[in-house]
C-alpha cells in the first residue's frame, strides 16, 4: 500500500514537472512573435521579413522534435528536460543582449530558439511511461496544457519590454530556464522499467514512420493542433478584417480561443481514456467541420460567430489532447518518443499552411468563406479516415 502511494506521488511529480518544463520552454519558443511589430519599425523590415522572423523558431522546433523524441527515447526525460532547458538559454540571453538589434542577429538567435519548442516531445514518453494505459489520456492532456507558455509569452513580453526595457524579457526568461533546469535535475526521474532501445536513432526513425499510427496520427494532428496553431496565429487579422474590430478586441478574442482550447486538451484526454479516442476524435471532427461551414457564410459575431469559434477552440483543444492518448494506447512503449517527434512536428508545421491558404483566399475572392469551407472538407477528410483506417490500426493492437 505504502509503495503504490509512493508510485502515485512520483507520477504525479513527473507530471508537474514536465508540464512546467513545457510551459516554460514554450515560453522562450514563443518571445519573438509578440515582438514582431516593434522589430518591424525599428529596423525597418518588410511584411516578408517579419513574417520569417516569427517562423524560423516555429519551423526549427517543429522539425527538432524528431531527433529530439528519439534521443528522449535513448536517454530519458530526466536527462533531456533540464539539457534542452539549458541550451534554451543561450540564444535566449544572446537575442536579449545584443541578437535582436538586427535582422541578421535576430535570425541567428530565433534558429537556435526552436530548442524551445522541441520539449514537446520530450515530456510524451515521460509521461507516458508514468502511467498505466487507462490513465495515458487523461495525463498526456494535462501536460499538454504546458503549451499555454505562449499565453505567457504573448501576455508579459512587451510588458516587459514597455515597463524593464528591451533585455529584460530575455533575461527573465532565460532565468526562468534556469530555474527549470536545476529544479528538473535534482528533482525530475523517469519512470522505473524504461525501455530503453538499444539501435541508432536513424533506425528507431525508420521504424517508427513505417508504424501505421506513425502516419495516421500525423495527419490527425496536423489539422487538430495545426488548426488551433493556425487560428492562434490568424484570427486576430480575420476578425479585424471580416468584422472590422479594434486590434484590442480581436487580440483579446484571440486570447479566449487559445484559453478555451488549452483547457479543453486535458479534457479531451480524459474523455479518450473514458470513451476511447476514436470516439472523441469523430467528434471533435464534426463540431470542427460544422463550425467551419457556418463560419463560411461570415454570420454576425454575437451569438453565432463567437459560438463557432469557441466550439472549433474546444473541439481543436480535445482533438489535440485525443490523438495523443492515441499514440499512448497504440505506439509500442520503446518508440513512443520517436512517433511524438514525428507527430509533433505535423502538427507545428500543419499551422503554416491555413494561414496561406486564407491570405491566398482573401486576396483573390475578397472573402474568407472559400478558405473555411475547406477547412471543413479536410475535417471530413479525418472524420472519415478515423472511422474507417485508425479504427481498425487500433483495434489490430487490442
Amino acid at each position: 500500500m505504502a509503495e503504490d502511494i509512493r508510485s502515485v506521488g512520483s507520477a504525479a511529480r513527473a507530471l508537474v514537472l514536465a508540464t512546467v518544463g513545457f510551459a516554460v520552454n514554450f515560453w522562450a519558443w514563443a518571445l519573438l512573435s509578440p515582438l514582431g511589430p516593434r522589430f518591424k519599425e525599428l529596423l525597418e523590415l518588410s511584411f516578408g521579413q517579419q513574417a520569417l522572423l516569427v517562423a524560423v523558431p516555429v519551423i526549427v522546433g517543429s522539425l527538432g522534435r524528431i531527433p529530439v523524441g528519439a534521443l528522449t527515447d535513448r536517454f530519458g526525460g530526466r536527462v533531456m528536460f533540464p539539457l534542452l532547458s539549458l541550451a534554451t538559454i543561450v540564444p535566449v540571453l544572446y537575442l536579449g543582449l545584443s541578437g535582436q538589434y538586427s535582422l541578421a542577429g535576430l535570425l541567428v538567435g530565433g534558429f537556435f530558439l526552436g530548442l524551445g519548442g522541441t520539449v514537446f516531445a520530450v515530456g510524451v514518453p515521460l509521461v507516458n511511461a508514468w502511467f498505466p494505459p487507462e490513465r495515458r489520456g487523461l495525463a498526456i492532456g494535462i501536460f499538454g496544457a504546458g503549451m499555454g507558455g505562449t499565453a505567457i509569452s504573448a501576455l508579459t513580453t512587451v510588458r516587459f519590454v514597455t515597463g524593464l526595457g528591451d533585455k529584460a524579457p530575455f533575461l527573465i526568461t532565460a532565468a526562468a530556464l534556469a530555474l527549470y533546469a536545476g529544479v528538473a535535475w535534482l528533482l525530475l526521474r523517469d519512470a522505473p522499467g524504461r525501455v530503453v532501445p538499444s539501435t541508432s536513432v536513424v533506425s528507431r526513425l525508420s521504424a517508427a514512420a513505417r508504424l501505421p499510427i506513425a502516419w495516421q496520427a500525423c495527419v490527425l494532428y496536423a489539422v487538430a493542433f495545426g488548426g488551433y496553431v493556425a487560428f492562434s496565429v490568424y484570427l486576430p487579422a480575420y476578425l479585424k478584417t471580416a468584422y472590422g474590430l479594434e486590434q484590442v478586441d480581436a487580440a483579446n478574442r484571440m486570447a479566449g480561443f487559445v484559453v478555451v482550447a488549452v483547457l479543453m486538451r486535458p479534457v479531451g484526454g480524459w474523455l479518450s481514456d473514458r470513451f476511447g479516442a476514436i470516439a472523441v476524435l469523430t467528434g471533435v471532427f464534426a463540431v470542427v467541420a460544422a463550425g467551419a461551414t457556418l463560419q463560411s457564410a461570415t454570420p454576425g459575431l454575437m451569438p453565432l460567430g463567437t459560438v463557432a469559434f469557441l466550439a472549433m477552440a474546444a473541439a481543436l483543444g480535445a482533438g489535440s489532447g485525443a490523438v495523443f492518448a492515441l499514440v499512448a494506447r497504440t505506439a509500442p512503449a520503446s518508440q513512443v518518443g520517436s512517433v511524438t517527434g514525428l507527430v509533433g512536428a505535423a502538427g507545428g508545421l500543419g499551422g503554416f499552411v491555413p494561414p496561406l491558404v486564407m491570405s491566398a483566399v482573401h486576396g483573390r475572392t475578397g472573402s474568407y468563406g472559400l478558405g473555411l469551407l475547406l477547412l471543413a472538407l479536410v475535417s471530413l477528410g479525418c472524420l472519415v479516415l478515423t472511422v474507417t483506417i485508425v479504427r481498425r490500426t487500433t483495434s489490430a493492437r487490442s
